[in-house]
Order: structure tokens, then sequence, then C-alpha cells
């Protein structure tokens, strides 16, 4: 049997075009440090180096024959020279004024629910618990059917009140 304990390992230099031989630890560290390269370049579609070349691979992306150089950006300038690609992109967030006014509407519900029964806020932190409508109404110290008429009865109020809420 060989034995394999002082076995070294070859690398290819492609400015020089020769072969280099090198300890394999240091091989080993050296095909982990370019593999992660390689892989992180591949991931972002910079690199296209096939499988039968990856022992041409020496780290250097810029120079190699593999390298995908074409990246575009939104700010590129379109061909015709009229605006840029992110003038055509576009956008599903909703309008500032849209967020502002629906939180402002949330807002006079709230306060509207406070002013029709000020316990329907410790009795949605208590369901939001888990607690059981039993547990809630020995909470609050009220029976049960009664804290669940009042929230039915603050709903129908809230409901025509605030109509795109319900």
């Amino acid at each position: 049997m060989k034995n394999n304990v002082n076995q070294s390992k070859r690398i290819y230099d492609k400015t020089t075009k020769q072969w280099y031989e090198i300890p394999e630890d240091q091989y080993r560290e050296y095909d982990r440090w370019r593999t992660a390269l390689r892989k992180r370049m591949q991931y972002r579609g910079e690199c296209f180096c096939p499988r039968s070349k990856w022992w041409l691979c020496d780290g250097n992306c810029l120079d190699c024959e593999f390298h995908n150089n074409t990246t575009v950006s939104l700010d590129d300038p379109l061909p015709d020279g009229e605006g840029t690609l992110a003038d055509y992109v576009p956008d599903d967030a909703p309008l500032i004024e849209e967020v502002l006014s629906e939180k402002a509407e949330l807002d006079q519900l709230f306060e509207r629910l406070q002013e029709l029964m000020p316990e329907a806020k410790r009795i949605g932190e208590l369901r939001e618990e888990g607690l059981s409508d039993e547990a809630i109404a020995d909470t609050i110290g009220i029976k049960r059917t009664t804290f669940l008429s009042r929230l039915k009865k603050a709903e129908g109020k809230l409901s025509q009140e605030f109509p795109d809420w319900f």
C-alpha cells in the first residue's frame, strides 16, 4: 500500500501556464477558499465556469474567461436615452398618505371603542393570552354573557360608524 502522508497536490497557474506542486494541507486550504468564492460568484450570476474547468479557477474572477461582467443597474440609462429602468419598475407599496390616513382612522376607531366599552382593551389582551371567555369574565369581574353582549353591541355601533373596517 502506498504511503500518502507526504503526498502533494498540484495547482495550475494561468498566467505562467505551469503546474506547481504544493503540500496537501495548503492545497486543501486553497481549494476551500476558491470553491467558496466560485460558489458565491455563481450564486450571484457572475461566474459561469463549467465543472470540467474548475481546476482553472484561481480566484481572480475579474480576469477569468468565465466571468459574467454584465451587471444591470436600475440607474443605467435606457438605450434610447429616455429615462432609466427604474422609471418602469412598478412600486406596489402603499402611498404614505394612505398609510397615515388609515392609521388616523384606526386611532379614531380605538378611541370610540374605549368610549363604548372601556374594558375592551383588557378583554383583547386576555384573548391574546389564550384565555377562555369564562376565564376572561372571572378576570374582569363581570358575567361572560354580559361582556359578550357588550362586545356585540360595541361591534354593531362601530360597524355603522366605520363601515370600511368591518
